[in-house]
């Protein structure tokens, strides 16, 4: 798959993040219909192609509460995921992220760790965001170790709000102030 359509927005080591490409939109629903992908990404119900490009265009001509990016893998030149920032509040410069490395055999390669940290300069240099959060499932350890090693901190537990396999799990909050990522 070429890049040459759209160019980088946002560049990392390992990867870079772009706009969201709609020539993609199929591998976005693929990844979200996917069994193991989805597990942890709380996808209940199956997305179409369609509600997809529906999905992507919600924000037109609005504020924008969101601001999505497509992952794309520097060295394999090709998209391996998304991530967004979702219910940003303005006026309290708050924002959730969240992500999905939809390809799974780039999982457990450092993409996590490094995609956070994109997100986490983009919000607070960039969006001059006061707090960044984000919401994580239990079993989701290697989520849980992207946000750790990123500086988050575990604000609270929602206990056994998450139905995953049959099996009720907790809901941990992280959150990450501006000063706290600077130090």
């Amino acid at each position: 798959m070429e890049n040459s359509e759209v160019h980088t927005f946002i560049e990392g080591e390992l990867i870079d993040l772009l706009p969201l490409n709609s020539k993609h939109v199929d591998l976005y629903s693929k990844w979200e219909n996917d069994p193991k992908v989805r597990k942890y990404a709380r996808t209940e119900i199956p997305i179409t192609v369609e509600e997809s490009k529906k999905y992507l265009e919600l924000d037109k001509g609005r504020t924008r509460t969101r601001i999505m990016f497509e992952i794309w893998h520097k060295k394999d030149k090709r998209p391996i995921g998304f991530c967004e920032f979702n219910e940003i509040y303005w006026s309290y410069r708050i924002a959730h992220i969240g992500y999905l490395i939809g390809e799974i055999e780039y999982w457990g390669k450092g993409i996590g760790t490094e995609l956070v940290k994109l997100l986490l300069e983009y919000g607070f240099k960039e969006l001059n965001l006061h707090k960044i959060v984000v919401d994580v499932v239990v079993p989701n350890v290697s989520s849980i170790r992207c946000l750790e090693k990123n500086g988050f901190k575990l604000e609270g537990t929602l206990q056994k709000e998450m139905y995953i396999d049959g099996k009720y799990y907790d809901n941990l909050k992280y959150g990450l102030l501006r000063e706290e990522w600077i130090k």
